[in-house]
């Protein structure tokens, strides 16, 4: 059973969520907030596997909650989804750094906004390829968030350029194409290199490439 913790200050959404996840048989609704700060504590009573978190909210925000749950050792297996109005605002980018496992619009379709809890569930980013070379096209035109170096200096030559091809968003099946290794290998170094620069799943390991520098975003043209 996945147990799922609402964060909305809309009633209407909390409401018409849970009916959604209710009629599954293996989702469980397990507590609603209407803030960021009522999130972080439910998630702590609640010990949830799937947070789904609005981002803008009155007082504490999606971002904010997102950053204390992550930080939380008690909380380290919960993860975290953001919603979204709009598929890549200006939030997402925040949100991810935050420690968020992936983010879903609120116009998706139920069927792939149920799946997508499963996916985060099972330990996986909700960030498809295609939405991550998206993200990576976003990069652009932002900002660079600058990262320790350390992090990058315990990274072997090898780790560094499997960073690199998750950063231009390859699957684990592509970069063992592409480095002409096992899938098992490949998903090896991507859990190795997750571990010493401590991102949580796929989707930090993508900002990390970038903000790192593995990763140059370039613009086209």
């Amino acid at each position: 059973m996945i147990r799922v913790l609402l964060v909305d200050d809309q009633p209407l959404i909390r409401t018409g969520l849970r009916a959604l996840l209710d009629a599954e048989d293996d989702l469980e609704v397990v507590g609603e907030a209407g803030d960021g700060a009522e999130g972080v504590e439910l998630a702590a009573q609640h010990r949830p596997d799937v947070v789904l978190m609005d981002v803008q909210m009155p007082g504490t925000d999606g971002i904010e909650a997102t950053r204390r749950i992550a930080e939380r050792e008690d909380l380290r297996d919960t993860r975290v989804v953001v919603l979204t109005n709009y598929g890549l605002d200006e939030y997402v980018f925040d949100a991810l750094r935050a420690g968020a496992a992936g983010f879903l619009v609120k116009d998706t379709d139920p069927a792939e906004l149920v799946q997508g809890l499963r996916v985060v569930a099972e330990g996986a980013a909700l960030l498809s390829p295609t939405i991550t070379r998206t993200l990576i096209g976003e990069f652009v035109s932002r900002p660079a968030h600058q990262v320790d170096g350390d992090a990058v200096r315990h990274l072997t030559p090898r780790e560094r350029e499997v960073v690199a091809l998750v950063g231009h968003g390859l699957s684990n099946a592509e970069i063992a194409e592409r480095l002409v290794v096992s899938p098992t290998t490949a998903k090896t170094h991507v859990s190795r290199a997750m571990a010493k620069v401590h991102a949580r799943d796929r989707a930090q390991l993508v900002v990390f490439a970038y903000e790192s520098g593995l990763v140059q975003a370039r613009t086209s043209g």
